[in-house]
C-alpha cells in the first residue's frame, strides 16, 4: 500500500481505533504505540550488476505495558503530518516494523473497518531475484540464480 492510500483510510476514519492484523491472522494487541514514522532507504546492486534506489515510508510498532493506550487514526494521521518532511512526496510503499520473535518488516495489503476499529492487515515480505532475465534467461532450467551457466553473481 502507498503511503497517500495509508492516510487516506486515515483521513476517512480519525475517531476509529487502529488495528493490525499479521500475516499469522494475530493481531497486534490493541494498545499497541507507533514509536518511528521514517524514510528507510536502500542502495544496492543486484545479481545481474545493476545499482537500484528504493525508499520505503516506515512505521515501528511497540507494545508496551500500558495497556490502556489506544492510538485513534486521527492521531497516527497527525503524527504522519508532522514527518512529512522526511517522508518526501514521491508517495512511497508502506512497511510496518514489527517484534514477533525477531524484527520483522511487513508490507501492507488493505485496511478494511471491522468491530469499530480501522484494521490494516500486513503481509510478508518476499525476496526475489531482481535480474531474472540475466540470472535465468530460460525459466524452464531447473539452475539456481548463481548455479553453473548463469551469467550473474559473477
Amino acid at each position: 500500500m502507498k503511503l497517500s492510500a495509508f492516510k487516506t483510510a486515515l483521513d476517512q476514519n480519525p475517531n476509529l481505533n487502529l488495528a493490525i492484523l499479521l500475516p499469522s491472522g494475530n493481531n497486534i494487541p490493541a494498545h499497541f504505540h507507533i514509536t518511528e514514522v521514517g524514510r528507510t532507504v536502500k542502495d544496492f546492486v543486484d545479481c545481474g550488476g545493476k545499482t537500484r534506489h528504493v525508499a520505503f515510508a516506515s512505521l515501528q510498532v511497540w507494545v508496551a505495558d500500558d495497556v490502556d493506550h489506544r492510538l485513534p487514526a486521527g492521531k497516527l494521521a497527525d503524527i504522519i503530518g508532522k514527518a512529512s518532511a522526511i517522508l518526501g512526496t514521491d508517495d512511497p510503499e508502506l512497511q510496518f516494523e514489527c517484534q514477533e520473535g525477531t524484527i520483522g518488516l511487513f508490507s501492507v495489503e488493505g485496511s478494511e473497518t471491522r468491530d469499530g476499529s480501522l484494521l490494516f492487515a500486513l503481509a510478508n515480505k518476499h525476496t526475489a531475484c531482481l535480474a531474472i532475465e540475466v540470472c535465468v534467461p530460460d525459466a524452464k532450467e531447473e539452475e539456481s540464480c548463481c548455479g553453473s551457466g548463469s551469467s550473474c553473481c559473477s
